[in-house]
């Protein structure tokens, strides 16, 4: 395997926008990446976009960010659309993308698969590639019955202990999930093992994303 690498020295600025379905998909998806990316660069910046945060939930998105985030600059932006229902206030979830555009020039963008069975999820997704069209995109994947997560073709070995620690600020943040049959350590673990697996990663973990467009320079 070939390794790439962000086009960024460790004390630059690395501006990462974080895109979520719901209160826990971006912890999910991403978690130990954003904790890889905080051990390599001094002056991480995360734009963290929820689009269904409402009650408790709201709560538990800001909770996430907060411990994801620490020791980070942070905007944290919650909204609060009704969960399975993105699709039909499509107009208002564009007006949201439109306005990051004009503020953020995203270094890296985090968002969901464009092959994920849910309908939320798959319109972020869209909304961002037709939103930001000239950054670097990987789309994350969240494990679920439906049975998904697909081939993904970019792996992020996470070193010791963040696949644990990225489990653990999971099951801290997010109380209300808990009772759900799937949410647990050894599924997020598991998950990751194979990426790890998948990508012989020295610690044993990773977690992958699927890339549409990347482009080469020939090492310019």
């Amino acid at each position: 395997m070939i390794g790439l690498r962000l086009a960024k020295a460790p004390s630059d600025p690395l501006n990462v926008l974080c895109l979520g379905a719901h209160s826990d998909d971006i912890e999910i998806g991403c978690g130990g990446t954003l904790l890889q990316l905080k051990r390599t660069y001094d002056n991480l910046v995360l734009h963290w976009v929820v689009f269904s945060a409402v009650g408790i939930r709201a709560k538990e998105a800001a909770k996430g960010a907060e411990l994801l985030g620490a020791g980070c600059k942070k905007q944290v932006i919650l909204k609060e659309f009704r969960d399975g229902f993105l699709p039909y206030n499509g107009a208002s979830v564009k007006e949201i993308f439109e306005d990051l555009k004009a503020q953020l020039v995203p270094d890296l963008i985090f968002t969901h698969w464009q092959g994920d069975a849910h309908q939320d999820h798959r319109l972020v997704s869209e909304l961002t590639w037709n939103t930001f069209r000239n950054h670097l995109i990987l789309e994350y994947e969240i494990p679920k019955y439906d049975g998904d997560v697909g081939r993904p073709n970019i792996f992020v070995p996470l070193d010791s202990p963040l696949p644990e620690q990225k489990v653990n600020y999971l099951l801290e943040a997010f109380e209300s999930q808990r009772a759900k049959p799937w949410f647990d350590a050894n599924l997020f673990l598991g998950l990751m093992r194979v990426r790890g697996m998948e990508s012989n990663s020295v610690s044993g973990y990773a977690e992958a994303f699927h890339s549409r467009k990347i482009i080469f320079d020939g090492g310019k």
